[in-house]
């Protein structure tokens, strides 16, 4: 008998996490994976039930590496310091905002591993928000965000921009540039 090639946790979930951006998670399939990765099916098996609990554990995975990242916002002096780091982090792993939207359309379907890592994942979406709260609040200290905008309201547009698709191939640094100017102008010009 072949003995089975080993793997590591690194491996599976960067597969995983092409696999999903490729074929989405209708598409994604242990039999896809396994040939990817070039062990058996029953190799992923051994760790997971479904496909699901393997999803939930990526994600779960990929949201702990980006709060890291995220927590050193706190160290960064200045709202607009701030904002440039938080768009950096964002673009860096454009992929977050993407797999927390894949995430809340997997079925828990009654399996407990799926029903914690969904629970953990709320818990590390809010969390998420509580790390941006001092931006937030410093943005208002500086006299720099609307006092009538809501906190959750300009997390949620300036996370939404990632999502926005450059059709037209617009050069990555202009693009971005664009889209801070957005944010922090609006599109209108001032007379």
């Amino acid at each position: 008998m072949a003995r089975e090639r080993k793997f590591s946790t690194d491996d599976l979930f960067q597969i995983t996490k092409e696999m999903l951006l490729t074929h989405g998670y209708e598409g994604f399939s242990f039999s896809l994976l396994a040939e990817q990765l070039e062990i058996s099916r029953g190799a992923i098996y051994k760790y997971y039930e479904n496909k699901e609990e393997l999803i939930t554990d990526y994600m779960l995975y990929e949201m702990e590496h980006f709060l890291i990242e995220l927590k050193d916002i706190e160290s960064v002096a200045g709202f607009d310091a701030q904002f440039d780091f938080l768009i950096h982090l964002i673009f860096k792993n454009s992929t977050v905002p993407h797999m927390i939207e894949l995430g809340r359309r997997i079925p828990i379907n009654g399996n407990q591993k799926v029903k914690a890592n969904h629970e953990k994942l709320e818990k590390q979406h809010l969390n998420m928000y509580h790390h941006l709260q001092g931006f937030i609040s410093l943005g208002r200290q500086e006299l720099k965000l609307k006092e009538t905008l809501p906190d959750p309201l300009i997390l949620g547009f300036i996370f939404q921009t990632i999502m926005i698709p450059n059709h037209f191939g617009i050069p990555h640094p202009q693009w971005v540039s664009s889209i801070k100017e957005m944010i922090l102008h609006g599109m209108l010009r001032k007379e």
